[in-house]
């Protein structure tokens, strides 16, 4: 069954991690998917040539690996670089959705680049105050630029989803003062656009991953994909983590609700989603970290998602 086939997606953000896990699902379930993001085959952003005032850490991931995923999982993935900061670039990228489909149907705000700046275990009046404004640039106002631009293509469709992607559905504090703002802002950002958004029949939720084995927390950990429960080594809690196709089909299945505007609004679990839809990750497991958490966690500061 494909039950978003003819719908059409952006995922901005989508190189990979989360971002990548939801284009393939939303690909599973049959979307056209657009997937953007700065690192194509032919400019990987690599250390050295920073586009802004701190270097995006090198990564081998590009958009076009993530839309072949989505096609071999039976969408149809387009990969378009577009930086999320410029905003000629993104309403080039919905001209494009608009010229090239007609319609869009799902818009997913993943857009992240703040690992490297980060600065865990420091108190704010300590922080790197650039590095905290770069963050929310690139974490929040990408957000914002994407939204402006994408959902008056959604409003001429009369349906639709957006979704902002976070760490935390809570609102236990998140370890740093930026990093909070970040994800906190998030999932307000979903609440205040679905105010706005109700009476055209659209819909706007905030979704958060569990521990996430993107690529990056894989190599962290010296694992793959394959072999990632020797991952408990170094961490036993990375025994409850999830792939990012987990949350990919948290989302696919959100956009496939056809009561989601009961959910409007709201901020929403992967492994939550999961014992509701039914859904499990790729290798069958159902993990849900929010209840690991409570159960073996709790009293820490919340680790980040991904």
């Amino acid at each position: 069954m494909k039950p978003l086939a003819g719908k059409v997606a952006v995922v901005a953000g989508a190189t990979r991690g989360a971002g990548r896990g939801i284009a393939s699902m939303l690909g599973e379930a049959g979307a056209t998917v657009y997937c953007t993001g700065r690192s194509t085959r032919s400019k990987v952003i690599p250390p050295g040539k920073p586009e802004s005032a701190f270097v995006t850490a090198y990564r081998p991931e590009t958009i076009e690996e993530t839309a072949e995923l989505v096609t071999q999982f039976g969408g149809t993935g387009i990969a378009v670089q577009v930086d999320h900061l410029q905003e000629a670039q993104v309403q080039a990228l919905f001209e494009r959705v608009r010229a090239e489909q007609g319609r869009l149907d799902i818009l997913v705000n993943d857009v992240w680049g703040g690992d490297e700046l980060t600065e865990w275990g420091k108190p704010f009046w300590e922080l790197d105050i650039q590095k905290g404004l770069t963050m929310l640039e690139r974490a929040v106002h990408t957000h914002i630029i994407t939204s402006r631009y994408g959902v008056p293509l959604l409003i001429e469709g009369g349906q639709g989803l957006v979704v902002e992607i976070t760490d935390g559905e809570s609102e236990n504090y998140r370890g740093n003062l930026f990093y909070d703002i970040v994800k906190s802002t998030v999932i307000r950002l979903a609440y205040a656009m679905s105010e706005e958004l109700r009476p055209h029949g659209i819909a706007a939720v905030a979704v958060t991953p569990g521990f996430l084995r993107s690529e990056a927390m894989l190599e962290y950990f010296g694992v793959t994909e394959d072999n990632w429960r020797d991952g408990v080594k170094t961490d036993p809690h990375f025994i409850a983590s999830e792939s990012p196709y987990f949350v990919g089909r948290a989302v696919a299945a959100l956009a496939a609700d056809p009561e989601i505007m009961r959910k409007t609004g709201k901020a929403f679990s992967s492994g939550g989603l999961s014992e509701e839809y039914g859904f499990t990750d790729l290798n069958g497991e159902r993990p849900n970290w929010n209840r690991y958490y409570a159960e073996h966690v709790a009293g820490q500061a919340d680790p980040p998602a991904s």
